[in-house]
């Protein structure tokens, strides 16, 4: 059975023995993991329920959307990542065609059955910090756990930036500027 390790995101391959639905040991053929997806294995054959049979991967570019997304759901959260990404991801929404990048600011390490996560964000001014980051972790947590089924062992929230009010009207002034 194929086994990654969550915080050095290496895969090992292995047999070995699992107990089935019926208690009776069943030997598993050793499978390779894919680098940046996760692999939920099932049984084969005719005696195995149909939703079982085969196996399920998901890739960490996966996980990094649901987390993104779900991130940006919650009050108080301005925008993700560093300086550097969002100043690049600033030109990017610009371009005409160009899409808003929602991994901005995610990183994930992703095992068979668990799933840590490393969120950059950028908060509101006036807003409590610790409560937006406590809403961010449930939301996120509670997002990944029910589309992929994975256990969410961490989510680390990195608050790099407040938006200041000032930073608003500096913005407008510039696009109201010329018409």
């Amino acid at each position: 059975m194929a086994t990654q390790d969550i915080h050095s995101n290496a895969a090992t391959t292995s047999g070995g023995t699992d107990s089935g639905p019926t208690g009776t040991a069943q030997k598993s053929a050793g499978t390779a993991a894919v680098a940046g997806t996760t692999t939920v294995a099932g049984g084969t054959g005719a005696g195995e329920p149909a939703a079982t049979r085969g196996k399920t991967s998901i890739a960490d570019v996966v996980v990094v959307k649901i987390a993104g997304m779900a991130a940006r759901e919650i009050p108080g959260v301005f925008d993700m990542g560093g300086g550097l990404s969002r100043t690049i991801g600033a030109v990017r929404d610009r371009v005409p065609g160009g899409r808003p990048n929602v991994g901005r600011g995610v990183k994930v390490e992703v095992g068979e059955r668990q799933t840590a996560i490393d969120l950059d964000i950028v908060v509101e001014y006036g807003v409590p910090i610790t409560d937006v980051a406590h809403d961010v972790r449930e939301n996120v947590i509670g997002a990944v756990e029910r589309i992929t089924g994975l256990e969410v062992v961490e989510v680390n929230v990195a608050v790099n930036d407040v938006r200041l009010p000032d930073d608003e009207t500096a913005e407008s002034a510039g696009e109201t500027r010329v018409e």
